[in-house]
């Protein structure tokens, strides 16, 4: 009788609970948003014979719509996406990698404003620390391009819970001979503030 009780109990505050904000579907995406992500990304393909893998952590901005369609069922928006990156190269030769990376975020918002996914393609350049080992990166100065994509979900007025897959190459565009690069195909987990 008292596990009904709590069931009950449980249900009727769940009903209760506030949900997030609706918002028209224009004005989902129109502020401005900083993301904190983080993951974990592992080599694929044959750059190079070196089992890479990387735990990149990146403070992304969102710039306020650039575009945007309005549909019944939600939203289609363009944004831009500037990503400051800081990776952690757990298993490599090298250790670290900073890098700038931009692109086009397409996004697609739910009517309500709480759901969200994305797609993201652009690339950028950066350091990393290379070292003088065959199929490492032949030197420090690289160039990357990536592609994202994503879910997030309103947790609370302004802040979402972001997950996605995302693959980055990073190379030193031709300058040594040999050119490895490196790919790498994984997870990132994140929140986002929207302002």
């Amino acid at each position: 009788m008292l596990r009904i009780f709590a069931f009950i109990i449980t249900l009727t505050a769940l009903a209760q609970a506030k949900q997030p904000t609706p918002l028209v579907a224009s004005a989902a995406p129109v502020t401005s948003a900083i993301d904190l992500e983080t993951g974990l990304l592992w080599q694929v393909g044959h750059n190079t014979p070196i089992d890479y893998l990387l735990a990149p952590t990146q403070l992304v901005w969102r710039s306020g719509s650039v575009l945007h369609w309005d549909f019944d069922s939600g939203a289609l928006v363009v944004r831009n996406r500037l990503a400051l990156q800081g990776t952690a190269i757990i298993e490599g030769p090298e250790t670290a990698y900073f890098a700038l990376a931009g692109a086009p975020s397409l996004e697609w918002w739910d009517a309500s404003g709480a759901w969200s996914a994305a797609l993201a393609v652009g690339g950028g350049a950066g350091l990393i620390d290379s070292q003088d080992v065959v199929g490492g990166q032949g030197r420090d100065f690289t160039l990357n391009w990536f592609a994202r994509a994503g879910v997030s979900r309103q947790i609370a007025e302004g802040v979402h819970l972001n997950a996605g897959l995302m693959f980055q190459h990073m190379s030193n565009g031709g300058a040594t001979d040999p050119n490895p690069g490196i790919d790498v195909l994984g997870f990132t987990l994140g929140c986002s503030w929207s302002f």
